[in-house]
Parts: C-alpha cells; structure tokens; sequence
C-alpha cells in the first residue's frame, strides 16, 4: 500500500530530525537513539506529499523538518484512525493519534503561517519492534 521514503532521528528535543539509513523500533518504547524514544507518541509518520504540498510555501522542507520518524508515501492520514495497525518494515505499529497541537515555537508554522503536522501527523504505538529502511513496505493490517 505505501513506501517508505526516509527514516529520521533527533539527539534532542526541540531540533529537526536527520535522516538515517535505518532505524530500530523497539517495543512499547518507540525509536532507538531518537530523542523522543519512550514518550507518549512514540513513533511519527508524514507523508512526503504533505511536505511536497508545503514546498510550494518554503521550499527548503525536506524529510524530518517536521520532526517525523518515518516519511511515507501512499499513507495518507485521512485513511487512517486511532486502533488501526500497519506494518513498516519488520516492525508493527498500532495508530494512537491522528493530527497534534504544534508547539509556540513551531518554526515552519512561523515562517509559513501554519503547518500540516495539526492535521496530518501520525503517531503509533511500537506493537512489535523491528528494523525500518527507506524503500520498506508499509501495510495497514485487516481485521
């Protein structure tokens, strides 16, 4: 169903993610190495369409400026809903929130004068751990 475009990581808080080439996803605790790791999103995914849609506006936005885990494509936020569950890479993540309030100090929302993250953001739950590499497969799990 979707791909995965980047793979991203932060050494503090508050900073844009870095790509990498991979990262492991470590059961209920979310990114290893990554900043965030162990907080209540413990995984976020965005879509590189999103982010192509606000390189019209700053086109200088690449994968990680808005501080997302995973960069996908062909996963929209509209097709998903909190208790889903994908499967990216060898890893599986159950979706826990949809969208998220930006902090005051949102530099993408005070350069362009909003951001997409209030809408478009997807955060999960680390389900099951595994290795995740750009070009890995993203599959939303059926019931």
């Amino acid at each position: 169903m979707g791909t995965v475009q980047a793979v991203n990581i932060s050494d503090r808080t508050g900073e844009k993610k870095h790509e990498v080439d991979s990262i492991t996803l470590i059961e209920d605790y979310g990114v290893e190495h990554d900043a965030h790791g162990g907080s209540g999103r413990q995984v976020s995914l965005l879509a590189l369409e999103r982010i192509e849609d606000m390189k019209k506006a700053l086109d200088t936005l690449k994968a990680g400026d808005f501080a997302e885990n995973i960069t996908t494509t062909g996963v929209a936020a509209s097709e998903l809903a909190p208790g889903m569950r994908l499967v990216v890479g060898e890893a599986e993540l159950e979706i826990t929130q949809i969208g998220k309030t930006c902090h005051h100090g949102c530099a993408i929302r005070k350069q362009v004068g909003y951001c997409i993250m209030p809408k478009e953001g997807v955060f999960g739950r680390v389900v099951r751990g595994g290795k995740v590499q750009k070009g890995d497969p993203i599959g939303i799990l059926r019931s």
